[in-house]
């Protein structure tokens, strides 16, 4: 029976990543740091995964809807923008864990990396798009902005797992691909340095209850750590000194 089932038994979407966000927090910092990025948000996994829980929730701060931006992105049509924001807020959506890829900039992360760094995936990104919304109306009957939030994650499920392929009625490549794609990139939009765009207010790292980073971290920051009572540091990794030099180039 259901009432049988404890509180968040089920793995959900931002447990997900949780346990993939530190990985997507080192994506997109200066190497020499990345390791640490990794360490001390594992640290933070193990010390909470020691505590015992509450029996009772703490009550949920209220749920911010984000909204899909007015105009197109620089790299994309309107068309084009809005069916990727719906697609970047069902896979990290605002919900009452806190808010989601949208608040925290992952589709202005996407739109200047198609314009630097990633240049090559921009006709990816259009095709997939266009793919997207040709497969949820042939699949569901109605375009994936018309869908509900139901139906567009049973999409999405198969466009993940390359179903949604075939020539005509979806993608002619692997549909897959364009699924990892998006993804990847909306995870170091959330979770990477807030330089390159994304990670608006450090949302991702505060999802993932990374603690910021430190060039050094002394025994009693480590206690701290575990004890789950080390204060976050908001700094971008080129806030520090030895990083300006190299920035964006």
């Amino acid at each position: 029976m259901a009432d049988e089932t404890p509180p968040r038994a089920a793995i959900s979407r931002r447990d997900l990543l949780r346990t993939a966000g530190a990985a997507g927090a080192a994506a997109l910092i200066p190497g020499s740091v990345a390791a640490e990025v990794v360490r001390t948000a594992e640290s933070a996994r193990a010390a909470e995964a020691t505590r015992v829980p509450p029996a009772v929730a703490s009550p949920a701060a209220p749920v911010r809807f984000a909204t899909a931006p007015a105009g197109p992105l620089m790299n994309l049509t309107a068309q084009e923008t809005e069916i990727l924001s719906a697609m970047v807020d069902r896979l990290i959506p605002s919900d009452e864990v806190g808010p989601g890829a949208l608040e925290a900039g992952a589709l202005r992360f996407i739109d200047r990396a198609l314009s630097e760094a990633e240049m090559e995936t921009a006709e990816s990104y259009r095709a997939g798009l266009a793919a997207l919304d040709r497969y949820s109306q042939y699949s569901r009957g109605a375009a994936f902005l018309e869908l509900s939030p139901g139906d567009q994650d049973s999409v999405l499920i198969d466009v993940q797992i390359g179903a949604a392929t075939g020539a005509g009625t979806g993608f002619e490549g692997s549909s897959a691909a364009f699924f990892n794609l998006v993804k990847g990139h909306t995870w170091q939009g959330v979770f990477g340095d807030p330089q390159y765009g994304g990670n608006v207010d450090f949302i991702g790292w505060d999802l993932i209850r990374y603690p910021g980073l430190r060039m050094r971290v002394t025994d009693e920051d480590q206690q701290r750590l575990e004890a789950d009572e080390l204060e976050p540091v908001r700094r971008s990794a080129y806030d520090f000194g030895q990083f300006q030099a190299g920035g964006q180039g």
